[in-house]
């Protein structure tokens, strides 16, 4: 008998291939506070095709011109994964997205993934069209997208709340005219997971041209289940599921990439199913999107979680020292998870630190990469250990090349009895910005300072600091959260120092703010 094996080199042999359609760039990017620039959705694009996915849901390029570029460049940089641009049910959105998506191979690797609500409540209060109008937007959608791309996924919006009977007439009409792929999302996570599958399984079996397209899964957590639901599809015959990196989404988020690849991997037993993702590279994916967006994971979070390997129980210790499997049912290294070992040190040369920094994700310009390596020595010369975990949030901080805000100095004067006084320098579009600002406390005589630096209307709405690595001389690392008009954005910044931390957060997370709102400006015009 021939044995096949994926990336893992684990045996496939009588097991389904599961394609992963991660969409951390478009519905990911929808989380409050998640946002990302071109240059970050490229890094983490990258980091994307690197792990194996096979779909890349690049953005949603009618949305706004940034989104447009972001969707062209992933296109062009791709030389592996299939990129897919997300429209509504018009064809303005389709010669959009096939603008951007033509870039991908000449259009060989693009798919054109189209939409459009399909529950009473979506199609009477949302849409306020009568299903009849709503199968007719299916056959023009679906129909002229297939004339653009041979790969076309459709899916029926708030599909596991739609009439059964509506459904498997919509799914029939948009596979006959043309979609490759049909995506069943469950938008508002309400469903369990013998319910979704009971759902496929429908499909399968009352669907006639079922056969020609490729069913997928796209579970919300609102009921902290989707990654359930997702392999309970896969099950009734789903063959591609729909996540994101960290399980981050709108409200509650997306079902969970390095979740659902790793229940295969260690529950092969139980689950007959395998992927072609390197889940060596989950690490690396995981951290780099949370220092991008500032969006960190909780200690707790499966496979990614900072306590996900950790033991402090005498028991489970105990356990561990005598063998890893009594407390451990996967291993640190299956998911690229290595000890924070000193690595780095003020001997360490240009050189070295550039290699460890490609190890960690990281690809500097050489401006960058020599602001960073000075701030690594600053770094080396204060702290006795310098662990991956300080490389990156120092690392983040100077990978920000094109900030329209940047940090630069900070003095503070404060005691118990005040008054605090917070002198910055900041600039400003290039301009350099001196300002001197009072505050209850030197946290918020800085912002305040930054405020006068650069007049906004966003109001701070969460303040946190936590410790990069452990010790009195670890790195601080401060988490901003700033509202403005119905939406967030959030900001870290790390350093020995907490208050300068807590600048570089605050400049992160205007930045971050700043392109939120020329993002919302540019969708309010384009509408």
């Amino acid at each position: 008998m021939t044995t096949n094996t994926n990336i893992q080199g684990i045996d496939t042999t009588n097991r389904d291939r599961i394609k992963i359609f991660d969409t951390t760039l478009r519905d990911g990017e929808q989380s409050p506070g998640c946002s990302m620039n071109l240059e970050e959705k490229l890094r983490i694009a990258a980091i994307l095709e690197e792990m194996g996915v096979d779909i890349i849901e690049a953005g949603f390029p009618i949305a706004s011109n940034g989104d447009f570029e972001s969707v062209k460049a992933i296109a062009e940089q791709s030389t592996r994964s299939v990129i897919a641009g997300l429209c509504r049910a018009n064809r303005k959105d389709i010669d959009r997205a096939w603008e951007a998506l033509q870039h991908a191979d000449g259009g060989q690797r693009a798919r054109i993934h189209t939409f459009i609500s399909t529950s009473p409540v979506h199609m009477k209060y949302k849409l306020r069209m009568e299903p009849d109008a709503v199968m007719d937007a299916i056959v023009d959608s679906v129909s002229y997208a297939r004339s653009k791309v041979d790969d076309v996924e459709w899916s029926p919006e708030d599909g596991t709340r739609t009439e059964r009977d509506f459904l498997c007439r919509v799914v029939e009409t948009a596979i006959k005219h043309g979609a490759t792929t049909i995506n069943i999302p469950d938008t508002v996570g309400y469903m369990v997971a013998d319910e979704y599958q009971e759902l496929i399984e429908m499909l399968m079996n009352s669907v006639p041209n079922i056969d020609k397209a490729t069913i997928s899964t796209h579970c919300h957590n609102d009921l902290g289940v989707a990654v359930a639901n997702s392999l309970a599809g896969c099950f009734a015959g789903a063959r591609q599921i729909e996540c994101t990196i960290n399980g981050i989404g709108e409200r509650a988020g997306n079902a969970s990439l390095e979740e659902v690849v790793m229940a295969m991997r260690t529950r092969a037993d139980r689950l007959p199913f395998f992927t072609d993702i390197d889940t060596t590279k989950i690490m690396k994916a995981s951290k780099a999107l949370g220092n991008i967006t500032g969006f960190g994971v909780q200690p707790n979070k499966a496979i990614v979680g900072a306590n996900a390997f950790a033991h402090e129980s005498g028991i489970h210790q105990d356990g561990m020292i005598k063998n890893a499997e009594t407390y451990e049912i996967m291993r640190p290294e299956w998911v690229g998870l290595t000890d924070s070992n000193l690595v780095m040190g003020k001997h360490s040369g240009r050189n070295a630190f550039k290699t460890k920094l490609a190890e960690l994700g990281y690809t500097l310009a050489d401006n960058q990469l020599n602001d960073a390596f000075q701030r690594f020595k600053d770094l080396a010369d204060q702290k006795k250990d310098v662990f991956d975990e300080d490389l990156i949030a120092l690392v983040d901080d100077t990978a920000r090349a094109n900030d329209t805000i940047k940090f630069e100095e900070l003095s503070i004067h404060c005691g118990h009895k005040g008054p605090h006084v917070a002198s910055l320098v900041v600039r400003v579009d290039g301009q350099r910005v001196p300002v001197t600002a009072e505050g209850n406390g030197p946290v918020d005589a800085i912002f305040n300072g930054f405020h006068k630096a650069y007049p906004h209307e966003a109001n701070l709405k969460l303040y946190q600091v936590h410790a990069v690595t452990g010790g009195t001389d670890a790195q601080a690392e401060v988490s901003v959260k700033l509202e403005h008009d119905g939406w967030t954005v959030t900001g870290l910044g790390a350093d020995v120092d907490t208050l300068v931390a807590s600048a570089r957060a605050y400049a992160n997370a205007l930045n971050r703010y700043i392109v939120k709102r020329e993002k919302a400006d540019s969708e309010v015009a384009a509408a």
